[in-house]
C-alpha cells in the first residue's frame, strides 16, 4: 500500500503516505503514478492526474467536479432528485437576464456565487437594491427559491457510511446556518427521509466524500448542496472519527476481490467442475 497527500491537515497520520505539497507534482510524477491513492490534491490537478498518470483520486472525480460549482451540482441533483431539488433559476449576468430573473423569482428569494463554499457568497434578495448589489458580485446567475426554514441538515457521508448527521440552527445574524457563519450545531434526532436522500444522492453520483445540506420543509426534504470539503465542528469525534472513516474506506477499496468460485465467471466456475 501507498498513498500520495497533497493535503496534509487531512491526512495527519495516515499510514504509508507520502505527503506532497502542490508543486511538488512534477517532481514525484513517477511516485504519484505508482500510488494507490491520491488524496485530496488541489482541483487544477484533477485533470492531469486522472488523465496524465491514470492516477486513482480521492475524493471521487465526480466529488471534484460536482463539488466544485454549483451549477453544474444543482443540474446534476435535478436529473436525480427533481422533486428534492428547490426551483432554481441559472443564467448569464446580463441585463436581459437579470431582469428575467428578477421578474419571474417570487420575493424573497436566494442568490449564489456558483463557486463559493461556507456559507460564503449566498445572499437573501429582499428587494431591488439587494438584487442591484448581487448584480456586481458574479459573472453567472444562480437563483433559488428562499425555503421557510430557521434549521437545516448536514448529512456527511464517507463512501456509502453516514458518518454524521446533525441538525445546524440558524446564526443570531439570521438567514445563515453554516456553523462557519456562526450556526449552531444541534444533535436532536434526524429525520430519515433527510439521510434517504443525502444517501441516494452519494449513490447516484458516484460522490464518496461530502457534507450534504439538506432542508426540511414540513416532511419533505430538499437538498442545498454538498460542499467536497467541509468542516467537521458538527461530526462526533471529530478529526479522528473522520480519518478513521476515510482510512477504513480507502483500504477496503485497496484489497483485491479475491477469486473464489462464488464470484468467478460462469465460464471458470464450469472448468473447474470438469478439472
Amino acid at each position: 500500500m501507498a498513498w500520495i497527500s497533497f493535503d496534509l491537515f487531512r491526512t495527519l497520520g495516515f499510514p504509508d503516505t507520502l505527503n506532497l505539497k502542490a508543486e511538488q507534482l512534477f517532481q514525484y510524477k513517477q511516485d504519484i503514478s505508482q500510488a494507490d491513492w491520491v488524496l485530496f490534491p488541489p482541483y487544477w490537478q484533477l485533470n492531469s492526474l486522472v488523465y496524465g498518470l491514470n492516477a486513482k483520486v480521492f475524493p471521487s472525480e465526480s466529488s471534484y467536479r460536482l463539488g466544485h460549482n454549483k451549477v453544474e451540482m444543482t443540474r446534476a441533483f435535478e436529473l436525480v432528485a427533481a422533486a428534492h431539488t428547490p426551483l432554481t433559476l441559472i443564467a448569464a449576468n446580463t441585463p436581459a437576464e437579470a431582469e428575467r430573473l428578477w421578474a419571474d423569482m417570487h420575493l424573497p428569494f436566494v442568490a449564489k456565487q456558483p463557486k463559493a463554499s461556507m456559507g460564503e457568497g449566498v445572499w437573501l434578495i429582499e428587494n431591488r437594491s439587494d438584487w442591484r448589489d448581487y448584480l456586481t458580485k458574479t459573472d453567472t446567475l444562480y437563483v433559488q427559491e428562499y425555503l421557510p426554514i430557521d434549521r437545516d441538515i448536514r448529512v456527511v457521508i464517507v463512501g456509502e457510511r453516514v458518518l454524521a448527521a446533525y441538525w445546524r440552527k440558524q446564526a443570531p445574524r439570521g438567514f445563515y446556518n453554516n456553523v462557519a457563519k456562526g450556526g449552531e450545531v444541534d444533535y436532536s434526532p434526524v429525520p430519515a427521509q433527510a439521510i434517504e436522500l443525502a444517501l441516494h444522492l452519494a449513490r447516484s453520483l458516484q460522490i464518496n466524500h461530502a457534507g450534504f445540506d439538506i432542508a426540511m420543509v414540513g416532511n419533505h426534504p430538499y437538498v442545498l448542496e454538498f460542499n467536497r470539503l467541509f468542516g467537521n465542528q458538527g461530526i462526533p469525534g471529530g478529526d479522528a472519527a473522520l480519518r478513521a472513516a476515510i482510512c477504513d474506506l480507502l483500504l477496503r477499496a485497496s484489497r483485491p476481490v479475491p477469486t473464489t468460485p462464488a464470484n468467478a465467471s460462469p465460464k471458470r466456475r464450469r472448468l473447474r467442475r470438469v478439472a
